[in-house]
């Protein structure tokens, strides 16, 4: 039994859905989950900033005697996991390997597409690693730079005509290429996962990197006890517009505010 927490962290909300999938998979883990709400999104900065954002995130999590930290962001997973990976004394656990083995196990006819932000997919994380583990596979990315912002507003439901334009420019391609498997490579992803379904057809298998990433936590980790875990939220900026729209990303209402924190105070 290990009652220390798990900490979380995203450049925004997206990092919810793992937290999502840790409460429904976990629930009697204690959660420390940081969101940089301040510099939102990280998936157009460069690899430098990337990891400097990042080792800031970790240092403030790092201030809580945790057990793991889970990477809810597909940028950072793809860009600076093995940098903190090497830094860190705990597992830290990324997105990118444990959505690539889910899509290994779902696709039937070897041909994957993956999405992501512009650094995720430039990086070239999740090809090397679905190419590494089976050379006879077809991968396709695209990335897709406006749904983060579009996410992050609330703009996700099907009938938004911005949205479904969006998902047309952007997967028309990955479609036309008769992918059967989808990695939604960024953890704000699945709140679009209606629109996208409708537009690629039930052929396609959608994988959604931040709940993968949370069953490969479990796999992982020694459990806490028996009860009911708290989860504790802390952003960088905004934390009205951060609770109003939790709700969307965890299917549930956070019961206490997000904290503010500044965390440029926190080393890099």
């Amino acid at each position: 039994m290990d009652n220390r927490p798990i900490g979380v962290f995203d450049s925004g909300l997206g990092g919810l859905t793992a937290v999502r999938r840790l409460h429904e998979a976990m629930p009697s883990e204690n959660i420390i989950y940081f969101g940089d709400t301040g510099r939102v999104p990280y998936g157009t900065r460069s690899p430098e900033t990337i990891i400097r954002y990042a080792r800031q995130d970790v240092s403030f999590l790092r201030t809580f005697e945790l057990k793991a930290i889970v990477i809810a962001c597909g940028t950072v997973s793809s860009v600076a996991l093995d940098t903190l990976a090497a830094e860190s004394d705990i597992p830290v656990i990324g997105v990118v390997w444990p959505a690539c083995a889910q899509a290994l196990r779902e696709t039937r006819n070897h041909r994957v597409g993956v999405i992501g932000t512009s650094s995720t997919i430039r990086s070239g994380a999740y090809e090397r690693m679905l190419l590494t583990a089976r050379p006879e596979l077809r991968v396709f990315t695209r990335a897709c730079p406006l749904f983060v912002p579009m996410v992050e507003n609330g703009r996700v439901q099907r009938g938004d005509v911005v949205i479904e334009t969006l998902v047309r420019e952007y997967l028309s391609e990955l479609k036309g290429e008769g992918i059967d498997t989808l990695i939604l490579g960024c953890t704000h992803y699945p709140l679009l996962r209606g629109v996208i379904a409708s537009y690629m057809g039930d052929s396609v298998r959608l994988v959604d990197s931040g709940a993968a990433a949370a069953d490969a936590a479990r796999a992982m980790l020694i459990p806490a006890g028996r009860g009911r875990g708290r989860t504790r939220y802390f952003v960088s900026d905004d934390p009205a517009s951060f609770r109003q729209l939790a709700g969307l990303f965890l299917n549930e209402q956070i019961t206490h505010p997000a904290e503010l924190i500044e965390i440029s105070a926190y080393g890099a």
